[in-house]
């Protein structure tokens, strides 16, 4: 049983709510489980209600539908009211409250998550969710393109799970739906499909739901041009989990603007994509030089995307510190270097010399440089 801090206090206050979906599963399947959520036949109000009179923080962080988050601690908890779906487009649900606990179990996506536990540890599994778990079978609720054209993108959320839980082949009903309502994708919002391509290539081994995701035409729509051979070769060198080197494997899209990905992302994306310029043979004058201009995690990056071996230079390359250009314009200035086009001239030539140096020279001797040019 699921024993994180705090949790005691929200069965304290509700003791008739139940902990629901990933927890379950993952408490089922002998997982981690870092968060918790609960579900409560009680109104939100009352839910409010009861957190307060114990002296426990309640947020309404999603009112409208029935979410609390009781913060215990510095941890929240969301409990949600039960619901069912009255009205869906694809994206977004309009909902009613019920106290039926099969009811609420009924509209989510798929049988591994809808499961439920009671603080006593009995587990409500109303449509086969342990059965399925246990044979790393990832199936919807019900119809499946029933529960895909209520959202779209629980397209994507069974290959998130397919890749995390799946073994063998993929439920032929799913696919079948998928096909057929893959075109609804382009109805979602790009940080939301973003959102959920980094947690299938988050899996220890996507390889087989991004296949899958190529024969159900879904890959082409989210990520055109991808080529999941070049993520196998990936993983075939051992590279570690990491999504957006998966993502770098997987295609030359620029997906900066297409995914809108944040300008950390975009960066380190633009980086494991440039040239790796190392070999084998280079010296550590070569990797120094390297180094400073690239940070350690992107060179390293760059060389699990090689053809070649770059086992060896990922641990040379580890055991190097990255070396820092010891100049500043205010370095420059103190020598009687006027700031302005001379200054940027005098530092990128100085620069050039540490470079071909191997990144080695001190402060004293790129001072001594700086006199040369400077009086030349």
């Amino acid at each position: 049983m699921i024993t994180l801090p705090g949790m005691d206090k929200v069965w304290a206050a509700l003791p008739e709510a139940r902990m629901v979906g990933g927890a379950v599963r993952d408490m089922l399947a002998g997982g981690a489980v870092a968060d918790v959520d609960f579900a409560s036949p009680l109104m939100p109000r009352v839910v409010v209600a009861r957190a307060k009179a114990l002296g426990l923080k309640a947020v309404p962080t999603g009112f409208e539908h029935g979410t609390v988050t009781i913060v215990v601690g510095g941890r929240g908890f969301e409990v949600t009211s039960l619901r069912r779906d009255v009205e869906t487009d694809g994206r977004h649900a309009v909902v009613a409250f019920t106290d039926d606990w099969r009811e609420d179990a009924a509209r989510r996506d798929f049988t591994i998550n809808a499961m439920s536990c009671t603080r006593d540890g009995e587990i409500f599994d109303y449509f086969g969710g342990r059965a399925d778990l246990a044979a790393g079978i990832v199936r919807f609720v019900g119809a499946a393109a029933e529960r895909i054209a209520e959202d779209y993108l629980r397209i994507l959320r069974f290959f998130r799970f397919f890749a995390r839980y799946g073994q063998g082949g993929p439920d032929a009903e799913a696919v079948a739906a998928i096909k057929a309502g893959r075109e609804g994708l382009r109805q979602l919002s790009v940080e939301r499909v973003w959102s959920e391509v980094k947690k299938i290539l988050a899996a220890p081994a996507p390889l087989a739901a991004v296949e899958l995701m190529r024969e159900t035409g879904v890959l082409e729509i989210i990520l055109p041009g991808a080529q999941p051979e070049r993520l196998a070769a990936l993983l075939r060198r051992g590279a570690p989990v990491d999504p957006l080197l998966r993502v770098a494997a997987l295609t030359d899209e620029d997906l900066a603007v297409r995914l809108k990905l944040s300008g950390a992302e975009a960066q380190r994306l633009v980086g494991l994509r440039q040239k790796f310029v190392l070999r084998p043979g280079d010296d550590d004058a070569a990797l120094r030089r390297a180094l400073a201009d690239e940070p350690h995690e992107v060179l390293i990056g760059q060389s699990w995307l090689w053809d070649g071996d770059g086992a060896g230079l990922r641990t040379r390359l580890m055991s190097i510190e990255r070396p820092v250009f010891p100049l500043q314009g205010r370095d420059l200035a103190a020598l009687g270097v006027e700031p302005g086009p001379r200054m940027g001239v005098v530092l990128a030539e100085v620069r050039r010399w540490w470079l071909e140096g191997g990144c080695v020279a001190g402060k004293a001797e790129c001072l001594e440089q700086v006199r040369g040019f400077a009086s030349g």
